[in-house]
């Protein structure tokens, strides 16, 4: 087994296996456990000096290899984010898809476990779907994480997963504190709570997030969408006046090959919410209320 520590871009090349050889030096690594980590929007506040044009991965332990790597900017993201990380604590682990000739790609890191031999980065490749409208200029998709410090290994490990999502969320522009409005990105590997989320500001991309990681919630709560949400497909649609007199509403999000369906649905019952509707909204509140 390779053990791999990556503080440079390193390119891919390499997946997970097993540390029997075929000798007898066979170890025995013990099971799995999930690492807890934290989704950090780096590109909103770092651009990356050369980014690769292959696929690659790094391990950043310190900050000057983060200046290494990085330029620090002044923020490109609507959200102030906080930029700091703290090396005596954590590590920063990126991953780069390299360059891709046009929008519609992704990559994104899914779980991440370990064992007494090292750490073992789980991701997945989005190419663009059958029908997805992209554009014809070159992109270096990314994605970045914080994890523990360790002293382990890092391999990665590519994996298939259905990158459709469902984005659910509670607002009220009028709550105060941090992280009182409630937003969760359910995929069917993991569910992602977004981090002190503004309000009207739904890019989610810009937010720090802690996954739960959990199979088959996107497949399960898409089967409660109602028809009338599936058809408008690409297209973004409020029922009733969310917000209106500080009454909140219920936000969902369905990306779904390659096409982002937004709704707004006022918390009070309105005219125009059909009775699946209604049934809908109390079931993405009940789903948030179990997440908490």
């Amino acid at each position: 087994m390779k053990k791999l520590m990556l503080s440079l871009f390193v390119a891919f090349g390499f997946s997970a296996c097993s540390l029997n050889n075929g000798d007898d030096n066979y170890v025995d690594c013990g099971a799995n456990t999930n690492v807890e980590f934290t989704g950090f929007p780096l590109l909103c506040n770092y651009t990356v000096k050369a980014p690769p044009s292959a696929a690659a991965v790094t391990v950043v332990a310190t900050e000057e290899k983060l200046n290494q790597l990085f330029t620090k900017t002044a923020g490109s993201c609507p959200v102030a984010s906080d930029p700091n990380i703290d090396f005596t604590k954590q590590y920063l682990v990126g991953i780069f898809a390299g360059r891709k000739e046009s929008t519609g790609y992704e990559i994104k890191i899914t779980s991440i476990v370990e064992n007494n031999c090292q750490i073992v980065v789980n991701y997945y490749e989005k190419s663009p779907a059958t029908g997805e409208t992209v554009t014809q200029t070159p992109t270096y998709p990314t994605d970045f994480v914080l994890v523990p410090k360790t002293s382990k290994g890092f391999i990665f490990y590519k994996t298939t997963e259905n990158p459709d999502n469902i984005v659910i969320g509670s607002f009220r522009n009028q709550c105060t504190g941090a992280d009182c409005q409630k937003f969760y990105q359910i995929n069917d590997y993991n569910t992602l709570k977004f981090l002190n989320v503004a309000a009207g500001q739904y890019e989610f991309g810009q937010y720090k997030y802690t996954p739960t990681i959990k199979r088959g919630e996107y497949s399960l709560l898409l089967k409660e969408v109602p028809a009338e949400i599936l058809t408008l497909r690409g297209q973004t649609k409020t029922y009733g006046t969310p917000d209106s007199a500080d009454q909140g509403g219920v936000y969902f999000e369905l990306r779904q090959n390659g096409a982002v369906t937004k709704v707004y649905i006022d918390n009070n019952d309105t005219d125009d919410q059909s009775a699946a509707i209604k049934t809908f909204k109390k079931a993405i509140q009940d789903k948030i209320t179990s997440l908490k």
